[in-house]
């Protein structure tokens, strides 16, 4: 039952992880547009006004483009730590159940062995090498 509980905490985790790099990107994206409409806008008023340099449009594309960057790698990064963290929360939980596996598992050894020298002893067939489990 702890191991289902584990994979179901892990899946969760993972759907949020998920969840959040795609909030993430999207918010990029977002900001990636916004900065092309913007771009778009200031070569539209620098074609209607002819004092206006190339050097402008070039500086207001190149800051759009830097922001869209800057935003995608941020996205990026936080899509990256929440999916490690996902990795290790998995990996936490498939120890955990492990090691509870292995306990549950020797105390049913121990418990069949324990049954097993009872029967030997009330049909008589435990010898000497054989003491009871139960005697003092």
């Amino acid at each position: 039952m702890a191991s289902h509980d584990q994979s179901y905490r892990a899946g969760e985790t993972k759907a949020y992880a998920e969840e959040k790099t795609n909030q993430m990107m999207g918010k990029g994206r977002e900001a990636t547009d916004a900065m092309k409409d913007k771009a778009q806008s200031a070569r539209e008023r620098a074609g209607e006004s002819k004092d206006q340099t190339g050097s402008y449009i070039s500086e207001e594309a190149g800051a759009a483009k830097e922001k869209a960057s800057e935003t995608t790698q941020a996205a990026k990064e936080k899509a990256s730590q929440a999916a490690q963290s996902t990795k290790e929360t998995a990996h936490a939980g498939e120890k955990k159940t492990g090691g509870m596996l292995q306990v549950t598992g020797e105390k049913v050894k121990s418990t069949a062995q324990g049954a097993a020298d009872a029967v030997k002893q009330t049909f008589g067939f435990a010898g000497h090498d054989d003491p009871p489990s139960n005697r003092d």
